[in-house]
């Protein structure tokens, strides 16, 4: 989790710019549409997961058990693998004669090979493992949190082959199928947990060894279906890898140093994030010794998180992957003007859907969260409670997107050293607040504290890193733009004038329709407001010059017409 920025002053593309334009567009259309499609199933997942485990102590044992596998593969290798591939990939394309295929098949098997290593020894570390992420769990919560953990960590291997191939075929611009294959992760969760609901809705609460064999191997079993289902869109894209182990001499000395200071940025990543577990559980625990009502805990920050993130995957990840080769083989030419627009259209067009939707999940927390998580065990006081963190973390979403795609630029320039360093920033930050939310709080709204800390941490980064990369890719002296007068700026300026009006009249909309104690009172009052706030936007788009507002809505009203 590091820091974002607005775009470096970028001139506008030139025809063949906006050709590619449109092509990224194409790409990321693709990828958005897979993403939304994924997260809708992902939502329903995680209701059926609410509503199966509900959100105290249980729930929170087998969503430590399940995080863990990811937090390891990103602290050991994936936060590399995410950001060195396409840029390695697309550099021996073009500097070797076989277009790059011998490297990659040597990179794909070292890979693979650190995987087996690090999923082995995470199966036999489980209990210290999650000693190290739960310490004050014991007894029965502490040996059905590590029997999860171990039926949950072999996902490790999956999740790094999931990235391995599909970085393989972003590198081939074929972006689609990473994006959709997660569906079926979803599919299988939902069929899992679901029959545990079925056949478990009438039990004491408890899950048995069996039970826990069920959903700690089912929730493997979506990751390598998720995994596994890459393989027909490589082979469409004429992929064949063959495991070569070769590895001296053979250039991967490069990524292993760049992926090197990757490690090390997710280190520092998971280190606050470690911080923010410990105190969350810690938190939950508390409240649940006072008797306050909902799970104030781990569970509910992990669930608000989750859904806050949306935005930001859906349209801002899709983007960036298409761009990214782009950007790579733009930076190996030595074009950081290329750069510097690629960045510049990238921050612009993503901001453009992230700053309402971070309006919307401030204006709108109780309806969202209701909406998405109000089912089965869940109730009013969990919904509460995941409000007020949803509400939390709302305003750093622009500065979590930003940097997503800022990031992007000091990768393709194959600089993975800088955002380390900018990294420390946010990352000191955040723990320091979390333990000061957690010392000074009362337990009830400890957590709630924890997710503003990491937008208060994710904001004050934005700005540094913003400041760092536009020095970098910008001409020297007096021929480098203003970073305040930057397109980047200016547009991100410019939404957030054009959303607290939006966001003010679309509480007051949901406020208005809101029909307390019916099924449908947070789905009529989520709908009414994200109409009202969506319309305010658009209306104030062409006074405020809101460009790529207005290019959707003038692009939707174009279609509709031929249509």
């Amino acid at each position: 989790m590091t820091a974002a920025g607005t775009a470096p002053g970028a001139v506008a593309p030139e025809e063949s710019g906006a050709r590619g334009s449109g092509s990224v567009l194409r790409s990321g259309a693709v990828m958005a549409a897979g993403s939304i499609v994924s997260r809708a199933t992902g939502f329903i997942r995680s209701a059926v997961v609410v509503a199966a485990l509900g959100t105290g102590l249980r729930a929170d044992g087998y969503t430590v058990a399940n995080t863990v596998p990811n937090i390891l593969y990103m602290l050991l290798i994936g936060g590399a693998l995410n950001a060195v591939f396409v840029p390695e990939l697309v550099r021996a394309a073009k500097e070797h004669s076989d277009g790059g295929a011998a490297y990659t098949d040597r990179l794909l098997t070292l890979c693979t090979v650190g995987l087996l290593a690090l999923t082995a020894l995470a199966v036999l570390g489980a209990p210290l493992i999650i000693h190290v992420y739960a310490p004050t769990y014991g007894g029965e919560q502490l040996g059905l949190t590590v029997a999860l953990a171990r039926y949950c960590l072999p996902q490790i291997l999956f999740y790094g082959l999931f990235t391995l191939l599909g970085q393989v075929l972003n590198a081939r611009d074929r972006f689609g199928a990473m994006m959709w294959t997660p569906v079926l992760n979803n599919l299988v969760i939902i069929a899992v947990f679901g029959l545990y609901l079925w056949t478990a809705a009438t039990s004491d609460g408890t899950i048995t060894a069996a039970q826990a064999q069920w959903l700690g191997w089912g929730t493997t079993a979506g990751i390598a279906v998720q995994s596994l289902a890459l393989v027909p869109s490589l082979r469409a894209a004429k992929f064949r890898w063959r495991p070569r182990f070769d590895w001296r001499g053979s250039g991967l000395t490069r990524p292993l140093r760049a992926a090197g200071w990757l490690v090390m940025l997710v280190l520092t990543n998971q280190a606050a994030y470690w911080v923010v577990t410990r105190l969350s559980t810690a938190s939950g625990q508390h409240a649940l010794d006072q008797h306050v009502a909902g799970g104030a805990g781990y569970t509910a920050y992990s669930y608000a998180y989750q859904l806050w993130v949306v935005p930001q995957g859906i349209v801002t990840v899709s983007l960036v992957t298409a761009l990214m080769p782009r950007m790579s083989r733009a930076a190996a030419g030595g074009d950081l003007a290329g750069v510097r627009r690629d960045l510049s259209y990238a921050l612009r067009t993503s901001a453009a859907v992230v700053v309402p939707a971070a309006a919307l999940m401030l204006a709108l927390a109780p309806w969202v969260m209701g909406s998405v998580f109000g089912y089965g065990r869940t109730g009013p006081a969990d919904i509460t409670v995941m409000a007020g963190m949803m509400a939390a973390f709302a305003p750093g979403l622009i500065a979590f997107s930003g940097q997503y795609v800022l990031s992007r630029g000091f990768y393709a320039m194959s600089d993975t050293r800088t955002p380390f360093l900018l990294n420390l920033v946010i990352a000191a930050l955040n723990a320091g607040l979390a333990i000061v939310a957690y010392l000074t709080l009362p337990a009830r709204w400890a957590v709630t504290g924890m997710a503003g800390a990491y937008s208060v941490a994710l904001l004050t980064g934005f700005a540094v890193t913003a400041y760092v990369l536009h020095r970098r890719v910008s001409p020297p002296g007096a021929a480098r733009p203003s970073l305040a007068r930057s397109p980047g700026v200016g547009a991100h300026v410019r939404l957030i004038v054009a959303c607290v009006p939006a966001g003010l009249l679309a509480y007051g909309a949901a406020r208005a329709v809101d029909t307390k104690g019916s099924g449908l009172g947070d789905l009529t009052a989520l709908a009414a407001g994200t109409a009202v706030l969506a319309l305010t936007v658009v209306a104030l788009a062409r006074p405020l010059r809101l460009t790529e507002v207005t290019a959707a809505v003038n692009a939707v009203r174009g279609r509709l017409r031929r249509g």
